[in-house]
C-alpha cells in the first residue's frame, strides 16, 4: 500500500482522531480499488457491508425517486469517507454511489471495523465526528437551498475552490456542469443563468474554467463569512 495513500486515510474524518498504530491496522485488512467513470460503487437498497474512503478522484451520492428521477445528495473527492453510519447498523445503503471521475478508494469492512471498537475507544468516536460531519453537510444544503439564490449557491461553490490568500485566480470545476447543478438543488439552464449572473462580481466562466477577478467581491456576494 502506497504511503501516499495512507498519509490521506489518516487526514480523513473518520480516522483523524485515532492513533497512528490503529489506523496502519484498519487499512493493513481493507483493499483499495479504482472505479472508472460512470462505474457503480453500490446501489440504493444494497447491504452496507463497506465504508469508504476516497484516495483520488470524485464520487457522488444520490437518490432515486420512484418516478425515476435522480437527487444528488452530496459529491466527495479525496479524503472524505461515506458509508460509515448505516454499514455499523447492519442496513441497507439508502443512496446509489458512483464514480463521476476516474478514482480510487479504499474499502474497509465494516465489521472489521466494529471488531476493533469495542477494543479502541478513539474508534467510536471517530464514527461519530464522521457521522456528525454528513449531517452537518447536510444542513448547509438545506440552509443554501432555502435561503441562497441560485447565483449565491454558485458563487459560494467557486469561492470553495479558490486558493486561500488569493486575490484573483482561476479554477477548474472539478466535474461536469450538469451535476454541478445537482449538487446545488438546481437545473442546468439555472446553474448558466447564475454563471451569466456573476459576471457583475468579475466571474467568467470558459467551458470547465472560471476566471476569478476578485475573490473578495465574490465572497461578500456569496455571504461566506470569514473564519
Amino acid at each position: 500500500m502506497k504511503p501516499e495513500y495512507i498519509e490521506i486515510a489518516k487526514k480523513s474524518i473518520l480516522l483523524s482522531n485515532v492513533p497512528e498504530e490503529t489506523v496502519l491496522r484498519v487499512l493493513s485488512s481493507s483493499s483499495v480499488r479504482r472505479f472508472e467513470r460512470g462505474e457503480t460503487i453500490f446501489m440504493q437498497g444494497d447491504d452496507a457491508t463497506t465504508i469508504y474512503i476516497v484516495i483520488s478522484g470524485w464520487v457522488k451520492l444520490y437518490r432515486t425517486a420512484m418516478n425515476g428521477a435522480e437527487a444528488v445528495v452530496e459529491v466527495f473527492t479525496k479524503g472524505h469517507s461515506f458509508g460509515e453510519a448505516v454499514a455499523f447498523r447492519g442496513d441497507c445503503y439508502p443512496v446509489s454511489a458512483e464514480a463521476t471521475t476516474s478514482c480510487k478508494l479504499f474499502r474497509i469492512s465494516a465489521q472489521n471495523y466494529m471488531d476493533m471498537m469495542r477494543k479502541e475507544p478513539d474508534m467510536c468516536l471517530s464514527i461519530l465526528a464522521a457521522t456528525f460531519s454528513h449531517l452537518h453537510s447536510l444542513v448547509l444544503q438545506v440552509e443554501q437551498i432555502k435561503a441562497q439564490s441560485a447565483a449565491q449557491r454558485v458563487a459560494q461553490f467557486l469561492y470553495s475552490m479558490c486558493k486561500p490568500g488569493c486575490l484573483n485566480c482561476t479554477v477548474t470545476l472539478p466535474y461536469d456542469k450538469v451535476l454541478i447543478a445537482a449538487r446545488l438543488g438546481m437545473k442546468p439552464e439555472s446553474l448558466s443563468r447564475a454563471f451569466g449572473n456573476l459576471r457583475k462580481v468579475g466571474v467568467t466562466v470558459n467551458k470547465n474554467h472560471a476566471e476569478i477577478s476578485d475573490t473578495e467581491k465574490l465572497r461578500i456576494f456569496a455571504q461566506v463569512d470569514e473564519e
